[in-house]
């Protein structure tokens, strides 16, 4: 019996977290499966940049010539919403680096081995298997930070564009109740229309808080949804079964990727637009 008992395997768990697993820590800074990976998507993209910049021709040839229409064509997308070449060549290197770095982590996490190659660590639960790469989209803090930046960079870029005091304004509308003792003799309704403006203004603030919750939640959620669709897939049937659904998911990862940076381009373009206009 003793013989028996000593010969059992362990059972070793493996689900889906709605969390990033730590992998090692820097002092007291822990790295985690999510941003091992978003790290490899800035090291590729700092690759690739980089032999670019070394065959750049004034006549595109080859991947020159692939990557100029790309960029071409995005930036035609991006004067529809600005409406302004000016304001979109000011915009859209944001704009166009969120795209890529959402398309690359969103394609990233569907290549085989990222979720399947990690340790086992054991603990008071068992034998838990911890990937060593995890889609950074697939967790909240990524998709939380990106769309920090998006929302806290539009803001900022307002303020340059139109003036600090014209973009508080917008807020706080302190100047719609500085022009009623002005106007009040020419229009009595400015009593009722400017308290109205200052209200829309404070309504203004829960909008901005509100683009953060739902950019971070939008991308997380479709993101994660994907990953666990096709873990389900897989432990069906592991060959043919998931094929579909992966191409599905190299879909929905362009789709949302877009969408990320198209809402980033309108919250700047929306931002650079003083309130009167």
């Amino acid at each position: 019996m003793s013989e028996s008992a000593g010969t059992q395997t362990e059972q070793v768990s493996h689900e889906i977290t709605l969390f990033a697993e730590p992998i090692f820590h820097i002092k007291d800074f822990i790295v985690t499966n999510s941003l091992l990976n978003a790290w490899a998507v800035v090291l590729i993209l700092c690759v690739v940049a980089w032999f670019l910049r070394k065959s750049l021709k004034m006549v595109p040839t080859g991947i020159q010539n692939f990557f100029e229409i790309i960029v071409n064509g995005a930036l035609g997308m991006a004067d529809s919403v600005t409406g302004s070449r000016a304001k979109t060549l000011k915009i859209f290197p944001i704009a166009f680096c969120v795209f890529i770095f959402v398309l690359l982590n969103n394609w990233l996490g569907l290549i085989p081995g990222v979720g399947s190659i990690g340790f086992i660590e054991h603990g008071s639960e068992g034998a838990v298997f911890v990937p060593l790469f995890r889609g950074a989209t697939a967790d909240l803090n990524t998709t939380l930070a990106l769309a920090l930046i998006s929302v806290i960079g539009s803001n900022l870029f307002g303020i340059i564009a139109v003036g600090f005091w014209k973009y508080f304004n917008k807020f706080v509308n302190i100047h719609s109740f500085m022009e009623i003792p002005k106007k009040i003799g020419k229009d009595i309704t400015i009593v009722i229309v400017n308290p109205i403006k200052f209200f829309v203004g404070i309504i203004e603030i829960v909008g901005e808080v509100a683009k953060v919750a739902s950019l971070s939640f939008r991308l997380f959620g479709n993101v994660f949804a994907g990953e666990v669709l096709l873990s389900a897939m897989a432990a069906i049937f592991a060959f043919v079964l998931p094929v579909p659904f992966m191409f599905l998911e190299v879909i929905v990862g362009v789709i949302q990727a877009v969408i990320f940076a198209m809402l980033t381009l309108v919250y700047f373009a929306i931002a650079s637009t003083a309130e009167e206009h």
